[in-house]
């Protein structure tokens, strides 16, 4: 079932959750998912990407649940954004092209490998960890936050930028004078999920194998070692798996240059 607002459909999730987004141009249908901290106008994976793509794609960016003006229903579970993402292609008319970005990546990941109508898959710098240790320690950080969101946004989101993404005190004090702290903070309950997401560390390599569509592994240039050996190692577990290196800063892409990467092998 779907219905709209003004400016937004929304869809149902199997468990009856309401799922936002937004759809633009014409073509072949492709769904975008973003990662942590982000909402349906995320640069690199919502509304900005969306519009780059919409020459070519009829492109679909969507909140996931939590986020913006989708709905929650506890208790949440992998297993219910995979679901989520399933309405998103239903909404798109039964199979879309999926483009994963971040932890977004990581989803989408699952949800290929479970075999949903994934025709073509993209992940750009899905952090995928094959050290045990790294993936437990992120379950007990996703509990901490869990405790500190109800009433510590604030801090819930410095947490995260500090041992997850390792930024400097200086760069995360920078951070939270800018005007985008407020919408980080409105999204800070919803960084336990990416966490968890992540946790499962190792086994998207031995999923790959299930992966069947031709899959297209994103880095950039200056990315991290381990970050760029995942991308690879990725790539050549899944079947039909590609690598592509974008000229790009630590984990930061240029939507344009992920547009022309997007549309060069969604196109294909």
């Amino acid at each position: 079932m779907l219905w709209k607002g003004m400016r937004t459909w929304r869809t149902k999730s199997a468990d009856g959750t309401v799922i936002a987004f937004e759809a633009i141009g014409e073509g072949a249908p492709v769904v975008l998912v973003g990662g942590a901290l982000a909402d349906r106008t995320a640069p690199a994976s919502g509304t900005p990407l969306a519009a780059m793509l919409a020459h070519r794609f009829r492109v679909f960016s969507y909140d996931r649940r939590g986020r913006g003006d989708s709905g929650d229903t506890a208790a949440w579970a992998i297993a219910r954004e995979i679901e989520d993402l399933a309405a998103m292609i239903g909404a798109a008319g039964g199979s879309a092209a999926v483009f994963g970005y971040a932890s977004g990546g990581l989803l989408a990941l699952d949800a290929a490998a479970q075999g949903l109508a994934i025709p073509r898959l993209a992940v750009h710098e899905p952090p995928i960890l094959v050290e045990p240790g790294r993936a437990t320690s992120l379950v007990r950080l996703a509990n901490q936050l869990d405790d500190m969101a109800a009433d510590r946004r604030g801090e819930a989101v410095e947490l995260y930028f500090a041992r997850v993404m390792q930024m400097p005190a200086a760069e995360v004090a920078r951070l939270r004078r800018s005007p985008m702290w407020a919408d980080f903070e409105d999204l800070a309950h919803t960084l336990s999920y990416d966490l968890r997401i992540t946790a499962r560390g190792a086994a998207r390599l031995s999923d790959a194998p299930a992966v069947r569509a031709p899959t297209l592994a994103i880095d950039g240039s200056e990315s991290p070692t381990w970050m760029r050996a995942a991308i690879e190692a990725l790539a050549r577990a899944v079947p039909h798996g590609h690598r592509r290196t974008l000229d790009s800063p630590a984990h930061a892409v240029d939507p344009k240059l992920l547009a022309l990467a997007l549309e060069d092998f969604l196109g294909g």
